[in-house]
């Protein structure tokens, strides 16, 4: 019996020393599995979050995008804009310019409706005093600029404050513009020089030397004629004419019979002898601003002028070579116009300095009559020939239209 308890009890002992694990691991479980279950919930969550994250991410990132895109696309569109503004500005300013391109031509291709112009300015009507001569050249202005010349206007636009357009036949004044202003001549002077040389009937073949009397003192100006050089009188005469060489005309009068003197009183004596009142010579080259005369007088000495063979050839030669020692020295005319197929010239000469201005007569036919023009201190280089070219259109268009009369009306008295 007792045996049997002891057995009993041991076999009790074993069985329940055998669960105790069991139950203690059945106790356990559900506290491993809250725990894994909390673990796989913080995974979920953490998970969850970094999904969240990333979505956060992507949106800003996406928002970052489209604020750079919108900001790209008012850049381009603010450009795009400029450039149609730019390209509208440039187009108005092109419609612009061709307008005025076209202004330009529709006025230079314009030519006035033909009458007789005669405008002038009640300035400048007597002679220049000392005062305006320094005036003149401290201010680095022409005579004419001084007295307001330019202010007078005229149907043809000229840029010559002075002009006078003439029939060299009858005298017929097509056009006059301060006529009577004493101004300036500056090299149309040597026109006279050669009148009053030819006239003399100095030999054209004696050889003439080039000295220090002959260097231009006056406006300090160069020449291509170095002391020393030897040319015949003829070619002096011709240099002078077309290329108005300075150093040349001061050899001729140098070497005329009595002088310098007796060649500038010889000059002074045929102006007035071809009754230019209003005109003075001071000497041969128009250096001097003292060489001074008016259109009209200037008119009368062109029509003397071309009374001589000699001198209407060599003024519109187009170009003369020289020797001098060893060299040849290639010349060429000042007045490009006479190199020009449009023009019939049969006397020119051109002439500058600061207080004359541009200046420029000339015999042309045109129209199928023979013309004097004078035109003095223009403003610009090549304006004064741009005058002649007004002028000639002017004088055509008239012709074409039957508006020029084939005989005089009026006329310029001497």
């Amino acid at each position: 019996m007792k045996a049997t308890r002891w057995l009993l009890m041991a076999l009790m002992a074993f069985v329940a020393g055998f669960s105790q694990p069991q139950l203690a691991e059945a106790k356990s479980t559900p506290r491993e599995a809250k725990s894994q279950a909390t673990k796989k919930v913080k995974v979920v969550k953490q998970a969850k979050a970094a999904k969240e994250s990333k979505l956060a991410s992507r949106k800003q990132a996406g928002k970052r995008t489209a604020a750079a895109q919108a900001r790209q696309r008012k850049v381009v569109a603010s450009r795009s804009e400029s450039r149609v503004a730019a390209t509208r500005t440039a187009g108005k300013r092109s419609a612009s310019s061709a307008r005025a391109q076209a202004a330009s031509v529709a006025r230079s291709s314009e030519v006035p409706a033909f009458s007789r112009i005669a405008v002038s300015s009640p300035n400048a009507l007597s002679r220049p005093t000392a005062s305006l001569v320094a005036a003149s050249g401290a201010k680095g202005a022409s005579f004419g600029q001084l007295y307001g010349l330019h202010q007078t206007q005229d149907p043809l636009e000229l840029k010559s404050s002075v002009a006078l357009v003439m029939d060299q036949d009858t005298n017929e004044v097509m056009l006059s513009k301060n006529p009577e202003a004493v101004l300036p001549i500056a090299s149309l002077t040597k026109l006279m020089t050669a009148v009053v040389v030819v006239e003399a009937h100095l030999p054209l073949d004696d050889s003439i030397t080039i000295t220090n009397d002959d260097v231009d003192t006056e406006k300090n100006s160069s020449s291509r004629l170095a002391v020393g050089s030897s040319l015949s009188r003829g070619e002096l005469l011709h240099l002078a004419l077309m290329s108005s060489e300075n150093r040349a005309a001061h050899a001729l009068g140098r070497t005329y019979p009595g002088g310098m003197p007796a060649f500038v009183s010889a000059m002074n004596a045929k102006a007035r002898l071809l009754g230019m009142h209003d005109t003075r010579y001071v000497d041969p080259t128009g250096l001097n601003s003292g060489n001074q005369a008016t259109a009209r007088d200037l008119a009368m000495l062109v029509k003397a002028a071309y009374q001589q063979p000699l001198i209407r050839e060599l003024s519109v030669s187009p170009e003369h070579a020289v020797r001098l020692g060893n060299r040849q020295l290639q010349f060429r005319n000042t007045n490009s116009l006479v190199r020009s197929p449009s023009w019939d010239i049969g006397l020119q000469k051109t002439g500058y300095i600061v207080e004359a201005g541009r200046c420029l007569v000339m015999q042309a036919s045109m129209a199928g009559r023979k013309f004097i023009m004078v035109f003095l201190d223009s403003a610009g280089k090549y304006s004064r020939q741009a005058d002649a070219e007004r002028v000639r259109r002017w004088i055509e268009n008239a012709a074409q239209k039957g508006a020029l009369s084939t005989h005089a009306s009026a006329k310029v008295t001497s």
